[in-house]
């Protein structure tokens, strides 16, 4: 296992400004990595003409708009932008190809409360190309998980899931993401999921819908045996601490909602970590998982994919 962290943050937003941003290797330092197969042509990247894709990067986006809160009511809820954005930039950057998919092919909703410079080290430039790169870059042009699928997931390098509460409606209980995440599983190819994306692999169960239903319904029992022959069990990971949650809960939906993810990956057989100070960026990486915990965890989880990524493909190369 191998766990980044950084310098403590508390929640006040401003609190993330003023963060370092990492730089990328520069793309003329590009070598080609060894395609899982042939076929397709290379258009996503912002780069030089003579530069070729290193490989293609999945990304899993949410259609969720809204999350279930006790007392039998619905909180508005999406998709982060900088944990979409910032994560696929420094994938692109790095010389691979993303592609965004999505249960119904329709593009992620932005959570309102990501839709900051705060969320960007408070810089008003970063946030205004990242919105940008959201709006208009065509890697951001969602297809459907079942179209991806179809044409062939070999054709895939890696696998990225971000975070908002919005994959704790859908994803975590998608059958094309649970496809897709026992498709990686099972050929051990880099899998980054980040904030309450984690909760997405609980998609790989073969009764996830069973097993979230069992956890809204607030039987424990019942849904730890429902995670039976879960594929992560016994990995070590992190996702969006209950102590995070509470400040979303208490801040931003005013409302409880009706299970916390670590409990929840707890429950099914995971072993997770969290920092003992919220908001600040924590990454684990067990085996071909990576997980991040919050949206300050973007950088590093960006970094640790493309490590992954980058070792992949050399050791493809010196095969």
């Amino acid at each position: 296992m191998n766990v980044e962290a950084t310098s403590a943050a508390t929640f006040h937003i401003d609190s993330l400004a003023g963060l370092a941003r990492p730089t990328y290797r520069p793309l003329t330092d590009l070598k080609r990595c060894p395609p899982p197969s042939a076929g397709g042509q290379v258009h996503l990247r912002h780069a030089m003409e003579d530069n070729v894709s290193k490989g293609k990067v999945l990304i899993l986006g949410s259609n969720a708009t809204r999350i279930e809160i006790k007392g039998g009511r619905w909180g508005a809820t999406g998709q982060y932008l900088n944990e979409t954005v910032v994560p696929a930039m420094a994938v692109i950057d790095a010389g691979y190809e993303v592609v965004l998919a999505t249960p119904n092919g329709e593009k992620p909703v932005i959570d309102k409360a990501s839709d900051a410079p705060a969320h960007f080290g408070g810089d008003k430039a970063a946030y205004d190309r990242a919105k940008a790169f959201y709006a208009d870059h065509p890697s951001m042009t969602p297809r459907t998980l079942r179209s991806v699928i179809e044409e062939g997931l070999d054709n895939y390098a890696g696998v990225f899931a971000p975070g908002g509460q919005a994959p704790v409606v859908d994803l975590m209980q998608d059958q094309d993401v649970g496809d897709v995440l026992r498709h990686f599983h099972e050929k051990a190819k880099p899998t980054a999921l980040l904030c309450h994306g984690p909760i997405s692999a609980v998609a790989a169960m073969p009764y996830a819908r069973e097993f979230r239903a069992a956890l809204i319904a607030g039987d424990p029992d019942k849904a730890a045996e429902w995670a039976k022959g879960w594929q992560y069990a016994g990995y070590k990971m992190t996702i969006f601490s209950s102590t995070e949650e509470k400040v979303i809960e208490d801040n931003i939906l005013h409302a409880k909602i009706y299970f916390h993810m670590p409990y929840a990956l707890t429950l099914a057989g995971a072993n997770v970590t969290t920092t003992p100070v919220d908001f600040d960026p924590y990454v684990v990486e067990d085996r071909e998982l990576i997980t991040g915990q919050n949206p300050r965890s973007d950088h590093p989880i960006g970094a640790a994919l493309i490590a992954a990524l980058d070792r992949q493909c050399e050791g493809k190369r010196a095969a």
